[in-house]
């Protein structure tokens, strides 16, 4: 888990408000997530966290180290997580990224994702302020 962690930290990925140990723990406990990951000379390179609603899938901590990047990784690690929806019986993927993040927007836009205009409502529910 700590090399998939460092992995996150190096991609830029972690956020002080988010806990991604806990988010691992939680993920593999649950039959409807599966983390991914991709081995470049046996060390972890490349991850994606991908689940579902049983209507929706949703692709988080989608990652490929720096020096690996443009080499097609990234278009394998959501080809895979695609895939995994699919043999789950789930039709739509989505994620969610930050609209200032204009690199991985034109990823994800390159590989075929489409932006859909919707508002995104949240709340903490232990009471402390939104976060940005």
């Amino acid at each position: 888990m700590d090399s998939l962690l460092a992995l996150w930290d190096r991609c830029g990925l972690t956020r002080p408000w988010n806990d991604p140990r806990g988010d691992i723990e939680f993920a593999s406990k649950s039959p409807s997530t599966e983390l991914l990951l991709g081995r470049f000379g046996g060390q972890v390179r490349a991850s994606a966290m991908v689940g579902h609603d049983g209507h929706r899938g949703w692709v988080y901590y989608l990652a490929v180290d720096a020096e690996l990047r443009g080499h097609g990784f990234g278009a394998m690690m959501m080809t895979a997580a695609e895939d995994w929806l699919r043999e789950q019986g789930i039709a739509k993927a989505m994620l969610m990224v930050r609209e200032d993040n204009k690199t991985v927007c034109d990823f994800y836009e390159a590989i075929g994702y489409e932006i859909q205009e919707r508002v995104i409502y949240a709340k903490w529910l232990d009471g402390r302020p939104m976060t940005p």
